[in-house]
């Protein structure tokens, strides 16, 4: 590879502690010298959130947290907060806690401390999503970014083994895009690489012991590895049709990441030998998509998108919204009967073959 290339590294502090995560939210309250403290969980994980506050004073809890952020709901969240007097925005959950703490962050510029439950990598991005009228918009800045976060292996715990397996996927995901996204350069591809190895062996370990700590720490390094590697490389044609699909037909993030992922990778690995090879490489196998293929068969991962929702009807609709917005820098062109062909098989959720 040519190693003429501009990257960007986003500034943020990041905190791994099993076991610790309200000791070390205390410390990181106190070190900001926060008064008005914002604590955004889901009905969920709202105990799991009062727990991780408990040696904090809150001002406001608010749990009104929906998959992709309606815009509707955003506003209410930026409403609530700016009542309180809000000078801080600690956010506890997946990808639509964070998600929302980070649509208040984009109009208010609140600093937001995010504690992670699960494997999405929101926490580790400048990108920000909100759905309205059934459409997902997404865009990138830097105010939106979680000034601190705080990974607590113990607290995935509360994730079942089948959603540890997709939000793992969803983060593997990240890897993998960012192999060939528009900013692709050498560092995120390490980085990705690094990510791919970590979450390949973290998520059969929590498969088959959900309360394998090593195992949740594994996955929890390699979903940030992947998020910051995707923060760098910017969102693939993986991540275009996953964000249509769960806009426009209101699919589960991670699972949906799941069913699309093995058909994107088997599309483009051709074209692209060099990530192939590293990909394959950080599965240990001899193909990129043996190694996904396996791994996926291991976890019984999500296959098929017509068991999350996705009308059979509605895939040449779908083929319509995301061909447009398919990055031009695809290593392999997409036209408009190979999009269809591949929303097909992952709709059946058939396994592609090398």
């Amino acid at each position: 590879m040519d190693l003429e290339f501009e990257h960007n590294t986003l500034g943020q502090r990041v905190l791994f502690a099993p076991g610790k995560a309200a000791e070390k939210l205390e410390a990181e309250v106190s070190r900001r010298g926060a008064h008005s403290i914002m604590l955004i969980a889901s009905k969920a994980e709202i105990e799991i959130a009062l727990g991780v506050s408990s040696a904090i004073e809150v001002a406001l809890t608010y749990t009104d947290v929906a998959p992709h952020v309606p815009v509707e709901k955003a506003e209410k969240a930026r409403a609530a907060a700016a009542e309180a007097g809000t000078d801080l925005l600690v956010c506890v959950g997946g990808g639509s806690t964070t998600g929302l703490a980070k649509a208040i962050a984009l109009t208010s510029g609140l600093p937001i401390v995010a504690v992670p439950t699960t494997y999405a990598g929101s926490e580790a991005t400048n990108v920000w999503g909100m759905t309205e009228a059934s459409r997902k918009t997404t865009g990138v800045d830097d105010v939106v970014l979680p000034q601190t976060i705080i990974y607590d292996a113990e607290l995935t715990y509360s994730l079942p083994a089948g959603l540890s397996m997709a939000s793992g996927l969803n983060a593997l995901a990240h890897c993998i895009d960012s192999m060939w996204a528009p900013g692709s350069d050498p560092i995120n591809q390490a980085l990705a690489t690094e990510g791919i190895r970590a979450l390949s062996q973290g998520l059969p370990r929590i498969k088959a012991d959900p309360r394998d700590r090593k195992g949740r720490e594994q996955a929890l390094y390699g979903a940030y590895l992947s998020a910051v590697a995707f923060a760098a490389a910017g969102s693939g044609m993986h991540h275009k049709i996953c964000h249509v699909l769960g806009g426009a037909y209101n699919l589960p993030h991670a699972e949906t990441h799941a069913a699309v992922l093995p058909h994107v990778l088997a599309f483009n690995a051709p074209a692209a030998p060099e990530a192939a090879a590293r990909i394959a490489a950080a599965f240990g196998a001899e193909a990129a998509v043996d190694g996904l293929n396996a791994l996926q068969e291991a976890i019984d991962a999500p296959r098929a998108l017509r068991d999350y929702g996705l009308a059979e009807t509605s895939i040449l609709e779908a083929v319509q919204l995301i061909l447009p917005v398919v990055p031009p820098t695809n290593p392999r062109s997409v036209t408009q009967d190979a999009l269809r062909q591949l929303l097909e098989s992952a709709w059946a959720g058939t396994v592609p073959i090398r």
